[in-house]
C-alpha cells in the first residue's frame, strides 16, 4: 500500500471547529477572534486576565545537529503533545509559523507530518492569519520612513553610507539581497545601496516573539536602531516617529493562534523568528499563555541543541523569566549514522558501528542541556529501515550518561506512538530535578559571553576576533548593551563553524566576523560564518510541484 503524503494525511483530518477545541483548556469562545472555522486568534483581554493563574510544567523539543537524513523535531513535537493528551495530561504545544520562503523553495512547510500534523496544514503554510504579511508591513513602514525622512532634508543627520535597516519579503529571492534605491532622478529620493532579507530575519519578527505586550512591543520597536549620523550617533525608530504605526500595524499579529493536531488538542502557532540570526523560538506571549492554560506545554526550539536551545534558555528563558522542567532531544538513527560518518545514499545498510560513533554528537547536546540545569530525555524518531542492533546502540548510549531513550512511531501512529516518552516525560517534569539558569550571568562582557559559549557548548579551543571586532565589543559595552545576551550565528550543521564537521568536534576555532546590535529585540547577534539572510530558490523549487488539483485542492504543498 502506498504511503500517504502530509497532505493528503491532513485533508483527510476530521477537524473539530476551533471554539470546541478551545474548551479543551477552557478558553470561552467569547474570547476567540475567529478566521474561519478552525483557527482563531485569542484576545489580549483575555489572556491579561491570565496572569494570576498556576504555570503548568514546560517541556523543550530539541535535536541533535540536523542532517539531510532528517530528524524530525516539529512532527515529535506534536507528536509528544498528542501523547501526554492520550494519558490524560492537560497538554498544549507552542510552535512557530512557517515562512513562505522555505515552503516554495527546498525545505517545505512546519506543520509536522504523518499523523503528528497541525491542521489546517494549507493555511497554517501559506498566509494564515496574516501575521507574517503585519510583520513585513511594520518592517517595511520603517524602511520608507528611513528614506522619507532624508529626501525631505535629513534632519536627524543620518550617514547614507552608516544605514543598517534595510527591508524585507516573506520569499527567497537572491537577485534582492543587494540592491540599490531611489534610481531615476530627483524625484525618488537620494540613490543607496541597500537589500532585502528574508521576513523571518527581520528584527521585527525577533521583536514580536519576545514582547510581553503592546506596550512592551512598543518600546522594543522604538529603540530598532536603523543607522547611524557622521559621528556615529545612532537614530532609532523612534526618532523618525515609527514606532507607534509600527505598532498599529502589528495590532492583531501580536495575538496567539490557536489551531489543533489532527488528534484535535489544542496548538498556539505564533511568530517565527530566523534560528540563525534570531533566537529562533515561537512567541514568548503563546508560551506564556500557553502555560496558564495547561498543566504541560510542549515547545521547540530551531535546529540543533547547540543553537535553538542555548537560545531558548539565555534568550527566551531568560528575559521572560520562563522555568522548563525538562528538554527532549530528538534523533533519528539515519542522521546519527551521517554523524558517523556515512553518506546520504549508504544509509539503508545496516551499520551500528556508525550509529555508535555518531551518538558522540548525541551525547554532546545530552551534556549541553544538563549544563542549564535542565534533565534530558531522548526521543528517537524510528524510520521503517532502522535495525534493533541500530537502535540498541542509541539506548545504550543515552543510558551511558543517565538518562533513556524512547523508540517514538508518532509519523505513523500519532501520539499512540508516543505514550511511553509522554508518561517519562511528564515523570521527569513534576521530579523537581530542573534547576534552570542561564549559561552566563548578564553582566559578563560581551567578549566573554560569546567564548564561554564557544568552549562549554560548541567545544571549542577560542574565539578569533580581528581588530574591528575587537573594538566593536568596545564600542557595544561602551554604549551600555553589555547586559545584553549574544545571539549566535552559526550553521547549524555543525558544533564547529565549517558545516561538513559532523560529529563531535573538539578544539576548533570560532572566528567572529560581525556584530550587529538588535536594540529593540534586547541581543546582540554574533556572526560566525556565512549567514544567509535572504536564501535562494534551488535549481528545481518546491513551487514546481505545488498547484489547484481539479477539485480545487492544494497538491504538492509538504
Amino acid at each position: 500500500m502506498a504511503v500517504k503524503s502530509d497532505i493528503e494525511i491532513a485533508r483527510e483530518a476530521k477537524m473539530k471547529p476551533i471554539a470546541e477545541v478551545a474548551t479543551k483548556v477552557d478558553i470561552p469562545a467569547s474570547a476567540l477572534l475567529n478566521y474561519g472555522p478552525y483557527k482563531a486568534k485569542v484576545s489580549a483581554e483575555f489572556i491579561d486576565g491570565l496572569k494570576d493563574k498556576k504555570d503548568g510544567k514546560l517541556i523543550l523539543v530539541t535535536a541533535i545537529n540536523p542532517t539531510p537524513a532528517g530528524e524530525g523535531k516539529t512532527t515529535t513535537t506534536v507528536g509528544l503533545g498528542d501523547g501526554l493528551n492520550r494519558i490524560g495530561k492537560k497538554a498544549m504545544m507552542c510552535l512557530r509559523e512557517p515562512s513562505l520562503g522555505p515552503c516554495f523553495g527546498v525545505k517545505g512547510g512546519a506543520a509536522g507530518g504523518g499523523y503528528a500534523q497541525v491542521v489546517p496544514m494549507e493555511d497554517i503554510n501559506l498566509h494564515f492569519t496574516g501575521d507574517f504579511h503585519a510583520i513585513t508591513s511594520a518592517h517595511n513602514l520603517l524602511s520608507a520612513l528611513l528614506d522619507n525622512h532624508i529626501y525631505w532634508g535629513n534632519a536627524l543627520g543620518l550617514d547614507a553610507r552608516r544605514i543598517g535597516w534595510r527591508r524585507v519579503l516573506d520569499m527567497n529571492d537572491r537577485a534582492l539581497r543587494y540592491i540599490v534605491n531611489s534610481l531615476g532622478g530627483t524625484a525618488n529620493g537620494f540613490p543607496r545601496e541597500d537589500g532585502f532579507d528574508i521576513t523571518v530575519a527581520s528584527e521585527v519578527m525577533a521583536i514580536l516573539c519576545l514582547s510581553m505586550d503592546l506596550k512592551d512591543l512598543e518600546r522594543r520597536l522604538g529603540n530598532i536602531v536603523v543607522g547611524y549620523t557622521r559621528d556615529k550617533t545612532a537614530i532609532r525608530a523612534r526618532d523618525l516617529k515609527g514606532d507607534g504605526a509600527m505598532t498599529v500595524l502589528l495590532k492583531d499579529a501580536m495575538m496567539p493562534n490557536l489551531v489543533q493536531t489532527l488528534e484535535n488538542n489544542p496548538v498556539f502557532i505564533h511568530g517565527g523568528p530566523f534560528a540563525n540570526i534570531a533566537h529562533g523560538c515561537n512567541s514568548v506571549l503563546a508560551t506564556k499563555t500557553a502555560l496558564k492554560l495547561a498543566d504541560y506545554v510542549v515547545t521547540e526550539a530551531g535546529f540543533g541543541a547547540d543553537l535553538g536551545a542555548e537560545k531558548f534558555f539565555d534568550i527566551k528563558c531568560r528575559k521572560a523569566g520562563l522555568q522548563p522542567a525538562a528538554a527532549v532531544i530528538v534523533a533519528t538513527v539515519r542522521a546519527l549514522k551521517m554523524h558517523g560518518g556515512i553518506a546520504k545514499d549508504d544509509l539503508k545498510a545496516e551499520i551500528a558501528a556508525a550509529v555508535a560513533k555518531g551518538c558522540e554528537n548525541l551525547k554532546r547536546h545530552i551534556e549541553n542541556v544538563r549544563k542549564f540545569g535542565v534533565p534530558p530525555v531522548v526521543a528517537v524518531n524510528r524510520f521503517i529501515t532502522d535495525t534493533d542492533a541500530e537502535i540498541a546502540e542509541v539506548m545504550k548510549a543515552a543510558e551511558s550518561m543517565g538518562t533513556k531513550a524512547f523508540l517514538c512511531t508518532h509519523w505513523a501512529d500519532g501520539g499512540k506512538g508516543t505514550e511511553e516518552l509522554a508518561r517519562h516525560v511528564a515523570d521527569v517534569a513534576n521530579s523537581g530535578e530542573a534547576r534552570f539558569q542561564p549559561l552566563y550571568p548578564d553582566d559578563m562582557p560581551l567578549r566573554d559571553k560569546v567564548r564561554t559559549i564557544a568552549k562549554e557548548i560548541y567545544r571549542a579551543a577560542d574565539i578569533s576576533c580581528d581588530a574591528s571586532v575587537e573594538a566593536r565589543f568596545k564600542e557595544l559595552e561602551a554604549a551600555g548593551y553589555g547586559k545584553l545576551p549574544v545571539c549566535m550565528a552559526k550553521t547549524q550543521y555543525s558544533f564547529s563553524t565549517n558545516p561538513n564537521l559532523r560529529g563531535a568536534p573538539t578544539g576548533h576555532m570560532v572566528p567572529v566576523r560581525e556584530l550587529r546590535l538588535s536594540a529593540g529585540a534586547e541581543f546582540i547577534v554574533v556572526i560566525t560564518g556565512e549567514i544567509m539572510t535572504m536564501p535562494g530558490l534551488p535549481r528545481v523549487p518546491s513551487a514546481d510541484n505545488i498547484r489547484l488539483n481539479e477539485n480545487g485542492q492544494i497538491e504538492g504543498l509538504f
